[in-house]
């Protein structure tokens, strides 16, 4: 049976030390990330509601190389969002910059009322390639 292993970017923020979880957790060849904020180093949201968004796909891209994968691995996506219908436009055009064409992860958005000081977070299940 595979233990699971946990997985940290290289400059972790202080929020996995803060509330005492993994980043991620490799179990076998699937990776297991939980919800990645837009969190500064010290753990602060950022702000801008999109440079928010953009920061969270940024922490969840350094926390999926850490485990050697990237967005092209990931196959599942929920995303965790306190306003959605103010936040969609938003969210979907960062959307697209990171997923600009087919193949798309599937994906489930829900609506929150709370995010700990966020406004988005976003958790993934990502396929570890091979080692060629």
């Amino acid at each position: 049976m595979t233990r699971p292993e946990p997985v940290f970017p290289a400059n972790r923020h202080a929020l996995y030390e803060e509330h005492g979880y993994s980043a991620a957790i490799r179990s076998g060849d699937l990776l297991f990330v939980s919800g990645q904020v837009g969190s500064r180093e010290d753990g602060s949201p950022e702000p801008d509601f999109a440079a928010q968004v953009r920061r969270a796909f940024a922490n969840l891209k350094a926390t999926l190389a850490a485990a050697g994968c990237s967005f092209a691995d990931l196959v599942d996506v929920t995303t965790f969002h306190t306003d959605p219908e103010n936040q969609f436009a938003t969210i979907m055009e960062v959307k697209s910059e990171i997923f600009p064409k087919a193949p798309y992860p599937n994906w489930t958005a829900v609506g929150v009322t709370w995010l700990a000081g966020f406004d988005f977070e976003i958790k993934v299940i990502a396929r570890i390639p091979e080692k060629v």
